[in-house]
């Protein structure tokens, strides 16, 4: 499962870069919007396998950590949680006003991806994924309905903390009294890197019970 999903990963990076070249970066939008509709359904596949930024962020953090240079610790002035809806608003913003005056279709997309490595040279992926990223602000909204996600079976977690290391966004967390493994729904990228470092086999893509 992991190759398989570098190289859908990678497949859908050169797609990516196809369209920026190709000054077809609509289309790519309309992918996103459409995988926002996804989101309720299936959760966040689009952040775990076909976001650039998620692929070009995963060598980034590698290297981060090979150098070094990674932190642990959040930026104070992003806990609030409302830089990414700023971030998204002015991206529309900055994309329209390009457009409109400046007859030019300003690379955002492009910018963001670049960005997304920068930051993860020096923060872990989470601090991109849930406090910068202006996609992931949407793709959380619309992900926390999700009908299907990757979900641990209590009775057989024995709360190593494995899954909770090796999760991308912060999406789980090893708590309570029983020590127990919980994933957020609206966090969770799909991407199965829980599950496979799970020594029990307790996680698996299921069915989300609402209420």
């Amino acid at each position: 499962m992991k190759y398989i999903a570098a190289v859908i990963r990678l497949l859908f990076l050169v797609l990516f870069f196809f369209l920026a070249v190709q000054a077809k970066t609509a289309l790519w939008l309309g992918l996103f919007a459409a995988s926002l509709l996804a989101a309720l359904f299936f959760g966040r596949l689009y952040c775990g396998y076909v976001c650039p930024m998620n692929t070009c962020m995963i060598p980034a953090e590698w290297l981060s950590k090979k150098l070094k240079l990674q932190v642990k610790d959040t930026p104070r002035w992003l806990k609030n949680g409302y830089f990414s809806w700023i971030a998204l608003a002015v991206s529309i913003a900055a994309m329209l006003l390009s457009k409109r005056f400046l007859h030019i279709n300003l690379p955002v997309l492009l910018i963001w991806v670049a960005v997304s490595v920068l930051v993860s040279l020096r923060y872990r992926p989470a601090v991109f994924h849930n406090t910068i990223c202006p996609f992931g602000a949407l793709q959380r909204t619309f992900g926390r309905f999700a009908r299907m996600s990757e979900k641990v079976d209590i009775s057989a977690c024995v709360g190593c903390g494995l899954c909770e290391r090796v999760c991308p966004s912060d999406a789980i967390a090893v708590s309570g009294p029983n020590k127990k493994a919980i994933i957020n729904v609206s966090l969770c990228h799909q991407c199965t890197n829980c599950r496979q470092a799970c020594p029990k086999e307790a996680i698996r893509y299921t069915g989300v019970k609402k209420g």
